[in-house]
Order: C-alpha cells, then sequence, then structure tokens
C-alpha cells in the first residue's frame, strides 16, 4: 500500500514539474486546491484510485468517441441525402416516369394549340394575326401540329383572314396556310374547298399594286395546293395561271422560281395546257431557254406541253423553236437539258413530217449524232430513235423522187438469172438505178454540208466571234469533199 502511495506521489510530483520563480516546486499551479486533493486521496487509497481512473479513462474515451461519431455526422448525413437524390433520379429515368412527363408535356401542347385556334376566331384583328404567325411557327416542322390545328378549325379563320386590308395580316395567313400543307394532302384539299385560291385572286384582282410580299406569298401557296392532283384542274381553270405566267415576267428570283415550278404542276395536267396556249407562255419560255438557272425548268413544262397536238402546233409554230430546241442537245455539261430537249424533239419527231424537215434544216442530224456517242444512256436511246425516224424518212423521199422521174417503170430483180436477160427485160434498168443512187448521193451531201455549216454557226457563236466570220477555203474545201460514211442513211 505504501509503495503504491510512493509510486503515485513520485508519477506527481516527477510528471509535472512546475518551479517558481525561485527555482522551487509548485504543484498548485497545475492542480486546483480540491483537483490536488482528489489526486493525493486517490494515490493513497491506491486500490480505489485505480478504479476511479479506470471509470475516467473510460468517461473519457466515451467522450472522444462520441466527439468524433459528432464531427463525422454531417459527412454520414450528406450522403444518405446523395443516396436519397440518387434514387429519385433512377425514378425520373424509369419508362413509368418518362411516360408520365411525355403526356405531360402533349396535354400542354394540345393546350396551347386550343388556345391558338380560339384566338383565330377572336374579333380583334392583332389578336388574329398573332395567332396566324403563331400557326406559322408552330406548323413550320411539326407534323403532328398541322394536323391537330386543322382538326381544331384553323383553316376556314385563316382564309377568311385574307379579306382583311392589312398587308401583315394578309402575309400572316398566308403562310400559315402554306405551312399547314407541307407534306399534307388533306390540309391542301381543305385550304382549296374553303376558297382558299379564290380569295388569293381577289388580292391579286384588288385595284392599286399588290404589295410584292404579298404576291410571293401567293405564289408560294399557288406552288405547294397545285402539287395534288385534284387541286390541278380547280386551280387551273381559276385564273392562276395567267397571273403566273405574268410573275415569271417581272417579280423577284424566288417568286419566278416558284412560278416555274407550278406551272410545271399545273402542265402535268392535259386540260390545263389550253389554257397556258391562251397566253404567251411558249413564246417566253423558247426565249428564256440560254439561261442555264431555269432551262431545265423551262424543257420540264415543254415536255408536258408537247404531250397534246395542240401543244405540240403552239411550238412548232413558234418562231426558231427548232434551231433553240436543237442547240439544246449540245450541251453536253447539262445531261437533263439533254434528255428533255431531246424528248421534245423525238415526240414531234414522230408526230410530224413537216416537223421532221424543220428539224433536219435546224442541224439536228450531227447534233444527234453528237449524242449518241457523249449523251447520257437516256439521251442516246433517244437519239438513236430520232435517227431512226429520219433514216426512213428520207429512203422514203427519194424512193419517191426516183420512182416518178423514172415513169412508173418498175425496178425488180431479174426472174432468171443472167446480166444478159436482166438488160434484154429491162434495157433501162441500170440506167435507172445508177440515177438514183447518183441523186441519193448528192442529197446526203447536200445534207452533210448543211450540218457542218451549220455547226460552224454555232462554234462562231459560242466563241463571240465577229456575226461577218466566213469559213476559210479549207473549210469549204473540207465540207465539198465529204462523204456520207458519218451518216445513218
Amino acid at each position: 500500500m505504501a509503495k503504491c502511495q510512493r509510486n503515485d506521489v513520485a508519477s506527481l510530483i516527477l510528471d509535472r514539474p512546475a518551479t517558481d520563480a525561485g527555482g522551487h516546486s509548485r504543484l498548485w499551479t497545475v492542480f486546483s486546491g480540491s483537483a490536488f486533493r482528489r489526486v493525493i486521496f486517490d494515490a493513497v487509497s491506491c486500490g480505489g484510485g485505480s478504479r476511479q481512473r479506470n471509470r475516467r479513462r473510460e468517461e473519457e474515451e466515451f467522450i472522444v468517441a462520441t466527439a468524433r461519431s459528432t464531427a463525422k455526422a454531417p459527412e454520414k448525413r450528406k450522403a444518405v441525402r446523395s443516396e436519397k437524390l440518387a434514387d429519385l433520379l433512377s425514378m425520373a429515368d424509369s419508362p413509368e416516369a418518362e411516360s408520365d412527363a411525355e403526356t405531360k408535356r402533349k396535354e400542354d401542347a394540345l393546350e396551347e394549340l386550343k388556345r391558338v385556334a380560339r384566338d383565330l376566331q377572336a374579333e380583334d384583328l392583332a389578336t388574329r394575326k398573332y395567332a396566324a404567325r403563331s400557326v406559322r411557327l408552330r406548323a413550320k416542322e411539326d407534323s403532328e401540329a398541322r394536323v391537330t390545328l386543322a382538326m381544331l378549325g384553323a383553316i376556314p379563320p385563316l382564309v377568311g383572314m385574307l379579306d382583311s386590308e392589312d398587308a401583315d395580316s394578309q402575309i400572316a395567313s398566308l403562310y400559315a396556310m402554306l405551312n399547314l400543307g407541307i407534306g399534307n394532302d388533306v390540309n391542301k384539299a381543305a385550304i382549296v374547298k374553303a376558297g382558299g385560291v379564290h380569295n388569293m385572286l381577289k388580292l391579286i384582282e384588288s385595284p392599286g399594286d399588290p404589295n410584292p410580299s404579298v404576291l410571293e406569298a401567293i405564289v408560294a401557296n399557288f406552288l405547294g395546293l397545285s402539287a395534288l392532283d385534284s387541286n390541278k384542274p380547280v386551280i387551273g381553270s381559276s385564273g392562276a395561271i395567267p397571273f403566273l405566267v405574268k410573275t415569271l415576267q417581272s417579280s423577284s428570283p424566288q417568286a419566278k422560281q416558284d412560278a416555274f415550278r407550278a406551272l410545271y404542276n399545273l402542265s402535268i395536267f392535259a386540260s390545263n395546257v389550253s389554257v397556258i396556249l391562251e397566253t404567251d407562255l411558249i413564246p417566253f419560255l423558247l426565249k428564256t431557254l440560254g439561261d442555264m438557272e431555269v432551262s431545265e425548268r423551262v424543257l420540264a413544262i415543254l415536255s408536258n406541253v408537247v404531250s397534246t397536238p395542240e401543244g405540240r402546233k403552239a411550238i412548232s409554230r413558234a418562231p426558231d423553236a427548232f434551231p433553240i430546241l436543237v442547240d439544246a442537245l449540245n450541251w453536253n455539261d447539262s445531261p437533263g437539258c439533254q434528255e428533255k430537249a431531246s424528248y421534245i424533239l423525238m415526240v414531234m419527231a414522230h408526230k410530224a413530217y413537216g416537223d421532221r424537215q424543220a428539224m433536219i434544216e435546224a442541224g439536228i442530224v450531227s447534233s444527234l449524232l453528237e449524242l449518241t456517242l457523249l449523251g447520257s444512256t437516256l439521251a442516246q436511246k433517244r437519239a438513236s430513235r430520232m435517227l431512226e425516224c429520219l433514216r426512213v424518212d428520207k429512203g422514203k423521199q427519194v424512193s419517191e423522187n426516183y420512182g416518178g422521174n423514172s415513169g412508173g417503170a418498175a425496178v425488180s430483180a431479174p426472174i432468171c438469172g443472167g446480166s444478159a436477160s436482166s438488160s434484154s427485160a429491162n434495157p433501162n434498168a441500170g440506167e435507172v438505178e445508177d440515177m438514183m443512187m447518183s441523186e441519193e448521193k448528192k442529197a446526203v451531201k447536200q445534207l452533210v454540208q448543211q450540218s457542218l455549216q451549220n455547226n460552224m454557226k454555232r462554234i462562231v457563236k459560242r466563241a463571240n466571234l465577229p456575226q461577218d466570220f466566213v469559213p476559210s477555203d479549207h473549210f469549204k474545201s473540207l465540207t465539198s469533199s465529204s462523204t456520207s460514211k458519218s451518216l445513218p442513211f
């Protein structure tokens, strides 16, 4: 017991070596009076002090552990919140949540479209104009919105807005109808049925100069509406064709392109061709054929016009029609134009003998020969068919000419072998045959010379040489010495 006390007191004194200014040890600077007495008491009681020290040690360890757990609590709460947030996000990404969100979005979109449809029928013009602009924006790229707005009755109010005298309201209504008809044949038919074409023509025929922006919007609508087959006869008989032809001659580049395409759509319907021929469209198209930006569209319209007898007559009567079309066969850099021009000429050559003669005079033979070598597959086939038609026609003409000159004498093979019997049966047969062959060669030679001269004229024209340019004597000698080996006759 005494050893235990000595050890505890010695430990107490040695472990706390505090001194005062004079170097003397001071225990009371480390402990208060009561704390010092309690330490002395524990050291003296030895065993009891050890139990108390153990208890205090356990209390201190508990306090430290509690403090540490308290310090880690925010991190645990943060981790718990993160886990809960991850669970919510996973629930949001689930198919059920996605379907619910999609349904909510569609419901909101439907309510918005219903509001727009109601605003189109409002009394206030500004409200209707704002609603028409909303229809234009929503129907531009959303096919479902086009269907929904039409079902909500948006088309009749838009057609009615064309009666307004406000140009901005007219433009908003026209472009709203244009977007409603994109890729939707039902809406296109509904616009025509609601009187859209009639109201557009009323704007065109109104006194005063129409707004250019309104005219462009009307042309764009005619383009879109004419794409539907059932609308073609309605638009064609309404008086829209003269307006479109006038647009080609004086309007913006975009309006001209739309007018060309609308006229092409309308010319597909055969009954509209007669209406087109009442205008000056055919001469204008042939005159415009040199413009490469619109040449293919011009030839596309002529390809539809040539399908009718009156259309072929109108083209053949147009000034310089065949030289212009034959020149288009030489546009090697535009296969589409070559194919369409060859189709027009092929149809006209098949239907009328007079047109074939005009084509030959325009130098079509050399152009067809070149096309059979350098053209596309389709153009080559059409060129070959035309050459065959011209060859047969030329052979018939030569046979008829020389049959008449021989006084109707028949030329046939001898009945029994031997040249003597043939000569005795018809002594003039050889002479007549020689005359026919020489005349045919002369005709072919003349045709070759004419083709070469026409080619030379085109070369001079393309090279921008003086108009009074005269071919050299060497070229003339070449044309005079040419043979018929290059022609299929």
